[in-house]
């Protein structure tokens, strides 16, 4: 967690216990606290106190932590994209056509936002980059179209944005596209501008392949639903 002394550290923990305890779990099935043999210089050890934490555990533990530290950010994003997908996993299969597509885009909005930041380190600076580097995207898997040709194909306005008008198997497609392009973007810490291009189209052009494979339908040959996402939207909350 970045903390150089223990003994602040441990308070963090200890904040996690209060956090268990008043969530009416049993501290002791999630902290145990054990002893570690400690290097002390000369090939001298010495015994130190240390915890065995439970995932549970682990996650209040984050929570109680000092956000300025990076590792640590890193940690409450991890446990929140966990319980987030967690939540479509055991809901998705109960949810309506509409509601797996507010679910999808919502998550295309949050991933969009990170792929946005993956294709900056790689030197995709601009608007007008990016968005290039986004038409790589769906001509790979749109088989060469570009965001305006699958516009007009969907026949929308101007204003319309094309992602509000898909269904969930296409969003599906694009959200898988959106993450593995920003994966492979950090993982291969892939740099340049036409190199980000060409990676977005690669994996897109690898999605569209694995439809074909599977013998589904091509996105661009998927029907355009009647409702937009914001009409669903509006639907929603009039049903709440």
């Amino acid at each position: 967690m970045g903390y150089k002394d223990f003994r602040n550290f441990e308070l963090i923990i200890f904040k996690a216990m209060e956090n268990c305890k008043n969530s009416n779990q049993n501290i002791d099935d999630h902290f145990g606290e054990t002893t570690e043999m400690v290097n002390i210089g000369s090939n001298a050890k010495r015994e130190f106190k240390s915890y065995k934490l439970s995932r549970y555990a682990a996650y209040l533990t984050v929570l109680n932590a000092n956000p300025d530290k990076p590792v640590v950010a890193l940690g409450k994003t991890y446990f929140a994209v966990k319980t987030r997908q967690q939540e479509l996993i055991e809901n998705y299969d109960s949810l309506s056509e509409d509601q797996k597509r507010l679910a999808i885009r919502h998550e295309m909005i949050e991933h969009n936002k990170q792929l946005v930041a993956a294709a900056k380190d790689a030197g995709v600076n601009t608007s007008i980059d990016y968005a290039i580097f986004q038409n790589y995207g769906y001509m790979g898997l749109y088989g060469g179209l570009k965001a305006k040709d699958i516009h007009q194909r969907k026949g929308l306005k101007k204003s319309q944005n094309i992602l509000d008008h898909m269904g969930y198997e296409e969003l599906a497609a694009n959200l898988f596209r959106a993450t593995q392009t920003e994966a492979k973007l950090k993982r291969e810490n892939i740099k340049g501008k036409d190199n980000a291009n060409q990676t977005h189209y690669d994996v897109g052009k690898e999605v569209r392949d694995t439809i074909k494979r599977l013998g589904g339908t091509m996105p661009e040959d998927l029907p355009t639903p009647e409702k937009s996402i914001n009409q669903i939207k509006k639907e929603q909350k009039k049903l709440l």
